[in-house]
């Protein structure tokens, strides 16, 4: 048996897996250190060159030995009396990973720019319950990595070493589904636009903090003041806010292009295989019964250009915490890719069931805290600190009104619950319409809420808890709530479906 795949005996990661870690620990440092270097750097010439070089070199030095000892005291292996997978590391804290085989829910190979320049992969290991990567291996070769891969998925005690080569060459995954990057392009222009503002506000606002507490006159804020107050209040509104449009566009391309490039679903015999990426490239081998809820996201003009993308959710103990690069999507895909997708997953298509829609004080509770209160808060301040004159607080309100108007209304319009036997879709949203699928045997609790001045009118709210996220619908018939519940309860008990 070769020793490079006997994953019994501890292994260490592939040699050049030390300058993956030298790099990465460099990136770190420079990015918790970027503010001191651009100082340095506008300030290049009055600095001592002896010491600014000497200093860059003892870090260096010292980033590349303790990247070396990182390499030297890592190793994992598979203990197969326990069937558990084992990882031991740590410098000066000695650490020891253990995993149950059985919880291991996803197992992703991803290749970021650096790894592919040195010819390694990174493997890292999900498990139920955890809001984080449990387990990760930085340098790995791509043909262990993927005999490591579906060793562990498929977690079979039985199963020799040997037996695991043949299954990554015999069962080696068909594509079935390629997201073109056509879809790419319509997707990247029709979403996350508030994910792409906070990110370029936030990019502006340092520069600037940054450039101002160096004094520097690369920006003339007085020169472009004084330009914007030369226009009328209505140009310089439309400049600034075309100005982010546009870099808000460009932004979204190139962020979803980047990602998701040659973005690939394939399938294997117990589980389907996602791959994309432009310069980090990642591959996820998901195991469809342990999906927990699904989120399927489309708006106006992604229904007209027929791409939608699909959000997929496992077991977390706090998915909130999960990282945003870390979540499964697959973006772009048509109607019927979508349905196969689903199918896939769910080994049927949804169907949505009887409809229960909110009571009418659901529209009028959010109007009054998103529209009527912030109106009268913005009187009571501009009344005391004048701001801006009154017929520009007329003009700036009255669109403000409108489009929170539209907004609220298409919120409540689009506010829906469907219940079958098999699946409960929630259906919300004003702009961006989610539609989010469970299915009733995965839901790990039900809460039901009922406020005093709600029993009235026979009103109250449902939460319902899974291991991959919640699912609430509030303000709506409460008599039919509770006969939910308990049927959904009944469902619970009596199922043998396994999800775990």
């Amino acid at each position: 048996m070769n020793k490079s795949t006997d994953f019994s005996q501890p292994q260490r990661q592939s040699l050049p897996g030390i300058l993956v870690m030298f790099a990465n620990s460099l990136q770190k440092t420079v990015r918790a250190l970027w503010p001191m270097l651009l100082i340095w750097l506008v300030k290049f010439d009055s600095l001592n060159k002896l010491i600014f070089f000497g200093s860059i070199a003892g870090v260096v030095i010292i980033i590349g030995v303790i990247s070396y000892l990182q390499y030297l005291f890592f190793t994992f292996h598979i203990d197969e009396e326990n069937s558990e997978f084992v990882i031991q590391k740590g410098v000066f804290n000695k650490t020891r990973i253990t995993i149950q085989l059985h919880k291991i829910q996803q197992v992703n190979i991803n290749q970021s720019l650096i790894q592919r320049l040195v010819g390694v992969h990174k493997l890292e290991i999900d498990t139920a319950g955890s809001d984080k990567k449990e387990a990760s291996i930085s340098a790995i070769s791509h043909d262990l990595a993927t005999i490591l891969k579906e060793r562990l998925i498929n977690h079979s005690q039985q199963e020799t070493i040997a037996h695991s080569e043949k299954v990554a060459i015999e069962e080696s995954s068909t594509s079935f589904i390629k997201i073109g990057l056509l879809s790419l392009v319509k997707i990247g222009f029709t979403s996350n636009y508030i994910k792409s503002f906070a990110l370029i506000f936030v990019f502006f606002t340092t520069i600037i903090e940054n450039l101002q507490q160096l004094n520097t006159d690369v920006i003339n804020e007085d020169e472009v003041t004084n330009y914007l107050d030369a226009l009328p209040n209505i140009t310089s509104f439309m400049i600034v806010v075309g100005i982010f449009i546009v870099l808000i566009l460009i932004v979204n391309l190139i962020r979803t292009i980047l990602k998701y490039f040659d973005f690939t679903i394939q399938k294997s015999k117990q589980a389907i295989v996602l791959s994309y990426g432009l310069l980090s490239t990642k591959n996820t081998l998901l195991n469809p019964n342990k999906v927990q809820k699904i989120k399927i996201t489309q708006n106006y003009f992604q229904k007209k250009l027929d791409v939608t993308t699909i959000g997929v959710h496992q077991a977390s103990s706090d998915v909130e915490k999960v990282k945003e690069k870390d979540q499964i999507e697959v973006p772009g895909c048509s109607a019927s890719e979508r349905d196969v997708i689903l199918n896939l997953l769910l080994s049927q298509l949804p169907e949505k069931g009887k409809k229960y829609s909110p009571n009418w004080r659901k529209f009028a509770v959010n109007t009054f805290f998103l529209l009527v209160l912030p109106v009268l808060i913005s009187i009571a301040i501009n009344f005391k600190l004048h701001f801006v004159t009154w017929n520009e607080w007329m003009l700036y309100t009255s669109f403000f009104v409108i489009f929170a108007i539209v907004l609220l209304w298409f919120s409540f319009k689009n506010y829906k619950l469907f219940v079958s036997n098999d699946f409960i879709i929630k259906q919300n949203g004003a702009w961006d319409i989610d539609t989010i699928i469970i299915e009733p045997y995965k839901i790990q609790a039900i809460e039901t809420q009922q406020f005093f001045w709600q029993k009235s009118a026979d009103i109250g709210s449902v939460r319902l808890s899974t291991a991959g996220g919640t699912v609430n619908f509030s303000t709506t018939n409460y008599s039919e709530v509770k006969k939910l519940t308990n049927y959904w309860l009944y469902q619970v008990e009596t199922s043998d479906k396994n999800w775990m």
